[in-house]
């Protein structure tokens, strides 16, 4: 296990910046998840921390020591990278051992480790097959097996179930989430899967342009997004956002008025001017509807309802507005129906014309817990 510390690096390919200054702290045992989408740098972030790709400035601290400059076996990092990269001519126990042998392990210690990390991973009747009669899973896990071997301070895992179809796919993720609790090793996990992220992070980092725009737990993330750009990327189906303007203000409470054709009274962190653009947000999940019309309830029409077994999506079209509802209840809404719909206070989220968050929190404020609202730091 390790510390790893990113200090201010930068990331540059000729006169184009990929990472413009970034800082982050990941603690010594904590699963870390890189999240964001294509594009926005995590992966080059990974192979920065690997020493695959160098740094334009900045440095990269592994327990305190600087390893800017210094080789891939250097470091004590082992990565496993999205595709499985074995060897087909080897057998699956030799795939598993083989960066021991060329780091002239004793063969002993080598037999022992394999044999240790082939039974964590549920491998060890498969030690003499080649890759070829393995499925994409099972690949996998011995791609993850070579890295255990290694003893490594840091492991790096870039996107390694995005090959798998999905039955596979929750799958290991179970079988990560198992290694995880039983090796309480320092993981970095790039992924723009929000439920890999979400059910397997101890905290998450939300990257864009090469920025970090948040980092936190995954309840931290999903309840208080400090912006638009998190708000709208945690969660699946995504948080509805919708176009307002401040009608009223008076002790901490604004009202919104919403282009959707209703209003909302929120309480907010700071003061805000009347005629403000703003964006109110609220999850599809905690929007309550009914089939009557009651006071303080606006009237919609179900444009289209997608029915997943367990849950119900009620989609809502009001002129350029659109509204996603999810019913866990098996209400049976269907196309066409009217439905009355309200916003909960205590659920939204506003967020300023700059995009960020200014509605008042229950918690901590954002301010404390995101300082400056830098997007290049964090810890």
């Amino acid at each position: 296990m390790a510390t790893l510390s990113i200090d201010r690096i930068t990331k540059r390919f000729g006169a184009l910046s990929v990472i413009p200054e970034l800082s982050l702290t990941i603690p010594d045992g904590e699963f870390c998840v890189l999240v964001g989408p294509s594009g926005c740098g995590k992966s080059t972030l990974l192979r920065i921390i690997a020493g695959l790709e160098p740094i334009s400035s900045g440095r990269i601290l592994i327990d305190g020591v600087d390893m800017s400059g210094a080789e891939p076996p250097e470091r004590g990092v082992a990565m496993v990278f999205q595709s499985y990269a074995l060897y087909p001519h080897m057998d699956v126990g030799r795939n598993i051992g083989f960066g021991l042998e060329i780091a002239y392990t004793p063969r002993p210690e080598i037999s022992a480790r394999v044999g240790a990390a082939a039974e964590k991973l549920r491998l060890s009747s498969y030690l003499r097959r080649k890759p070829r009669e393995l499925s994409g899973g099972q690949r996998q896990r011995v791609a993850i097996g070579r890295a255990i071997t290694r003893k490594p301070k840091l492991f790096l895992l870039d996107e390694p179930l995005s090959n798998l179809d999905a039955a596979l796919r929750v799958g290991m993720r179970v079988e990560i989430a198992r290694l995880k609790a039983e090796l309480a090793s320092t993981m970095i996990y790039v992924t723009h899967d929000q439920v890999e992220a979400m059910t397997l992070a101890d905290r998450i980092v939300v990257m864009n342009g090469g920025r970090i725009e948040q980092v936190g737990t995954p309840l931290d993330l999903y309840e208080r997004p400090v912006n638009l750009f998190v708000a709208g990327f945690i969660g699946s189906p995504a948080m509805n956002l919708l176009a307002g303007q401040i009608a009223a203000y008076r002790s901490g409470i604004a009202t919104v008025r919403l282009a959707l054709g209703t209003s909302a009274d929120i309480a907010v962190s700071s003061p805000v001017e009347i005629g403000q653009e703003v964006t109110l947000g609220i999850r599809p999940e905690h929007i309550p509807f009914s089939a009557e019309e009651l006071p303080g309830v606006f009237m919609a029409k179900a444009s289209m309802v997608e029915m997943l077994g367990s849950d119900t999506y009620i989609y809502i079209r009001q002129g350029e507005e659109n509204l996603v509802i999810r019913d866990s209840q098996g209400r049976r809404a269907r196309a066409g129906d009217r439905i009355g719909i309200s916003l909960p206070a205590a659920a939204c989220h506003l967020f300023d014309h700059a995009g960020l968050r200014i509605s008042a929190s229950s918690r901590d404020d954002i301010a404390g817990q995101f300082p400056e609202r830098s997007h290049g730091k964090a810890s």
